[in-house]
């Protein structure tokens, strides 16, 4: 209070001080006794009244910007001061009894108001866009399990299949059996298979398998980590006894190249799908850097995939939608993840056959009339024998 009154004071220092020159002006001038109270006394009203209106500007002036619900209290001052005038100055009273009556309304309207819980307007935040090295642990592991799953929180759903195609052939789960490929139940913790004898640790030229390296001098994992991504680089450096492609004696793995084409995970995504396999464990997994760098060793970076854009809302949910040429239906669709196709590199397992063109382009026209809905074919009757023949 005593700051308004000083700053109210400051303002209308000189209102006042004309004010108060006039109470000095009437003792000194008037003669009669009776007039001359009458007279300094309404200069006094007018003094205080002219004080608490400069006060209702200090208000508002002070708290315009901050305290907003204190902006009615000047609207109060101002209804008073009319009020009191109007008591005093008969001549003018009908005039500021009407104008009190309007800052009185005027009070209890903004008064209401600015005592409701208030919105703060202004413009939305500004949204940060979150990038891959800049994400949480947490973050990166519900976006490896959207990745390998379609979705956080659908790892022990059946038939759950992200971007990835993981569950195509492994099981996550203990108990759970994958038909083409190993269990992933406690990857992160497999240090025995660095030191296998088959793996060959730090001499790939031992290996027996049908690819030596990911790539000429990537060499060997020397970590649990380097072991993870080498799997997914080179799925043909080590193949788990009793997983590789039937009549290749395990030398050859069914498992695509997964930085490759049709798959085509980035590293950054990769990275992604490692995190969840370790924090869904409960352990530490490394830092993104450190995954990325595990990936650098085996990926050559001619090889290395971009990252796509997030798909825009709204975006078609099939996998393809008919529109694109064959060869981007069957690479959407995952085909040779089962199927070896002309043209496309994909296990050649014995028991599903391979497809000649004329069915693939057969197949290709039948699949823009009917849709191909994620995970699924359309039900109907087909033949995949090795010879040309129709589908339907």
């Amino acid at each position: 209070m005593g700051n308004l009154i000083a700053e109210a004071i400051s303002m209308g220092w000189m209102a006042l001080a004309i004010i108060a020159g006039l109470m000095v002006y009437f003792q000194v001038s008037i003669s009669d006794p009776a007039v001359k109270k009458r007279a300094v006394f309404k200069a006094f009203i007018g003094m205080v009244s002219c004080l608490l209106l400069f006060m209702a500007i200090a208000n508002y002036k002070t708290n315009f910007y901050g305290e907003s619900r204190l902006l009615p209290v000047s609207l109060v001052m101002i209804t008073v001061t009319t009020f009191v005038m109007a008591l005093y100055f008969t001549n003018l009273s009908a005039l500021l009894k009407i104008g009190g009556m309007m800052f009185f309304i005027a009070a209890f309207l903004s008064g209401y108001g600015n005592w409701l819980p208030q919105v703060e307007g202004g413009f939305p935040p500004v949204e940060e866009k979150v990038t891959w090295d800049t994400m949480s642990t947490q973050e990166l592991a519900d976006k490896g399990e959207e990745i390998i799953f379609g979705g956080v929180g659908k790892n022990k759903e059946q038939g759950a299949i992200g971007k990835g195609q993981c569950p195509l052939c492994h099981a996550f789960h203990a108990g759970m059996l994958g038909e083409r490929a190993p269990n992933l139940l406690g990857l992160p913790t497999r240090k025995d298979r660095l030191e296998d004898p088959k793996y060959s640790k730090g001499d790939p030229s031992k290996r027996i398998y049908s690819v030596k390296e990911a790539f000429p001098g990537s060499g060997t994992a020397e970590t649990v980590q380097e072991y993870i991504a080498e799997s997914h680089a080179c799925p043909s450096c080590y193949v788990v006894e009793g997983y590789g492609v039937k009549g290749t004696n395990d030398k050859e793995s069914p498992m695509p190249v997964i930085h490759k084409p049709p798959i085509s995970l980035s590293l950054p995504e990769l990275a992604a799908v490692d995190t969840w396999m370790y924090v869904r464990e409960g352990i530490e997994p490394p830092s993104f850097e450190e995954i990325v760098k595990s990936y650098e060793k085996f990926v050559p970076e001619a090889d290395r995939p971009k990252q796509e854009e997030e798909k825009a809302a709204g975006a078609t949910s099939l996998m393809a939608d008919g529109t694109e040429p064959v060869d981007q239906i069957f690479a959407k669709a995952q085909c040779v993840a089962c199927h070896t196709i002309p043209e496309f590199l994909g296990p050649s397992g014995q028991s599903v056959p391979s497809w000649r063109k004329g069915q693939l382009l057969h197949f290709a026209l039948r699949i823009r009339n009917t849709k191909v809905l994620p995970n699924r074919l359309p039900t109907t009757s087909w033949n995949l024998s090795p010879t040309p023949a129709p589908l339907w």
